[in-house]
């Protein structure tokens, strides 16, 4: 349980206000700080297109899904703004979204969470623009005459921002925050130097995630098209009417569960043999090539703990996990090397779960380690190259592979056995050199977008606080 001592002129200050949201989330120290900057400081709804009404939430809505693109429009939920490769989003009906412009997301908003999880931000970056969004995360339009929007979504972001974004929340069991809690939040001004250094910085970690998502896209449809085919569509997928019934004639003793055997995957599973399909079990290290790790979290503090990261925070550009004692997850393999390959291994099977999407590690993500719930795929480098693998493990294909062999109740999981004898197309060494290279410059870009937006925010936070000692 956290405590904390509160003066009595801070409740002062603040209005009287007796719930502890605002003193524990560290809002009033950063007001206390910014307070003593001695540069000028301007309301948010001042720097916002049209003043107040540049802060907003997306309308709230019955929501109409489709499953063919030539009727939708991508849908962004809160959690899905915070993800790196938005490649597989629901699809929300065209129709419905040209009726209400308020669903439409463009490049250089700032995106706040505003429910549930208040105050995780992103910044809206090429591949965003023309998307729906939910009504679960607040819209920040900035005048670009007036403040450089990089730098806004900067500060906002950072830990002066995010706790006075935090600190007006309200609400018992689940938090929400509107625009007229923000609308005077104070934002201080840098200089322009400065401001549109950090702009700049901002926009370059937005343009390299963007170029992440298209090399990784454009790396899996080369894969697939020397294969003979093209990524599968979930209309695709789900308008074929074969699972609703079949007979099967070569049932095992491995497996007698219906949707090992399904039509559709099995297609999938021969076209992939024909390639010259090798086991992906036979491609990578035996010793963490499992799917379960039960292991006891001993919480630390960061500077003895590792941070602990599980399905929904590993697929996040800014993951938020859980710090937890370095020596007690010694020789517990969680640590894998970069390029490996992760598939969550646990789940539902519901069709925007993680359950059997792959991720791969970046360099950046080498400290990190990652929950027993993933399937760990750590490439055999003298037989297969990791970005090839890891292009075809992202593909739909492969996912509606990887569903096909689950086993279990609720919660799902792949059969150890299939997933050790999942065939992985060969192409040869030219072709999938070629897939692999894209993949690696996926990877090199994703980390340079890291290293930029962390470098947008020390910039800010050294600024001010330099500025008021």
């Amino acid at each position: 349980m956290k405590t904390k001592t509160v003066p009595s002129g801070w409740l002062e200050r603040d209005g009287r206000r007796l719930d502890c949201g605002p003193y524990m989330s560290g809002a009033l120290e950063a007001k206390v700080l910014l307070e003593r900057l001695a540069v000028r400081k301007e309301a948010l709804q001042d720097v916002t297109e049209q003043g107040i009404a540049g802060i907003f939430n997306g309308p709230r809505f019955a929501r109409s899904y489709v499953d063919d693109p030539a009727h939708g429009v991508p849908f962004l939920g809160s959690t899905d703004i915070l993800k790196a490769d938005l490649t597989h989003l629901p699809m929300l009906s065209r129709k419905q979204v040209a009726a209400n412009p308020r669903f439409i997301v463009r490049p250089r908003w700032t995106l706040i969470t505003c429910s549930g999880t208040i105050g995780r931000m992103a910044y809206a970056r090429s591949n965003m623009d023309g998307m729906a969004g939910s009504q679960h995360f607040m819209r920040i339009v900035p005048d670009p005459k007036k403040i450089p929007p990089g730098y806004l979504y900067a500060y906002l972001s950072s830990k002066f921002g995010v706790p006075l974004v935090v600190g007006g929340t309200y609400g018992a069991i689940i938090q929400h925050i509107e625009p007229e809690h923000i609308i005077n939040l104070p934002v201080p001004r840098l200089g322009s130097t400065l401001e549109a250094k950090i702009h700049d910085l901002v926009e370059e970690a937005a343009r390299q995630l963007s170029e992440y998502e298209t090399l990784c896209n454009r790396a899996t449809a080369d894969l697939l098209a020397w294969v003979g085919t093209t990524d599968m569509l979930p209309r695709q997928w789900l308008s074929d009417r074969r699972s609703l019934g079949w007979s099967e004639s070569q049932i095992s003793t491995e497996t007698f569960r219906a949707m090992n055997y399904d039509p559709r995957a099995s297609d999938l599973w021969r076209l992939f043999e024909r390639a010259g399909g090798q086991p992906l079990g036979s491609l990578c290290q035996p010793e963490y090539f499992k799917g379960k790790n039960i292991f006891k979290r001993v919480d630390a503090e960061p500077e003895f703990g590792v941070m602990l990261l599980g399905q929904r925070n590993a697929f996040r550009f800014r993951p938020e996990g859980r710090w937890i004692s370095r020596s007690s997850v010694e020789q517990q393999g969680l640590h894998v090397p970069a390029f490996t390959t992760l598939i969550p291994s646990h789940g539902t099977l519901g069709e925007q779960e993680l359950y059997c999407r792959a991720l791969i590690v970046t360099p950046s993500m080498r400290d990190f380690v990652f929950s027993g719930d993933f399937f760990r795929c750590v490439p055999d480098t003298t037989k297969v190259r990791p970005g090839y693998l890891f292009a075809f493990l992202r593909s739909n294909a492969a996912f509606r592979i990887l569903r096909s062999i689950s086993i279990g109740g609720k919660q799902q999981e792949q059969h150890p056995s299939l997933m050790w004898r999942l065939p992985v197309p060969r192409l040869g060494a030219e072709r999938e050199g070629k897939v692999a290279d894209q993949i690696e410059k996926a990877v090199a870009a994703y980390d340079d977008a890291v290293s930029a937006d962390k470098q947008a925010r020390a910039l800010v936070e050294e600024a001010i606080e330099q500025g008021a000692n």
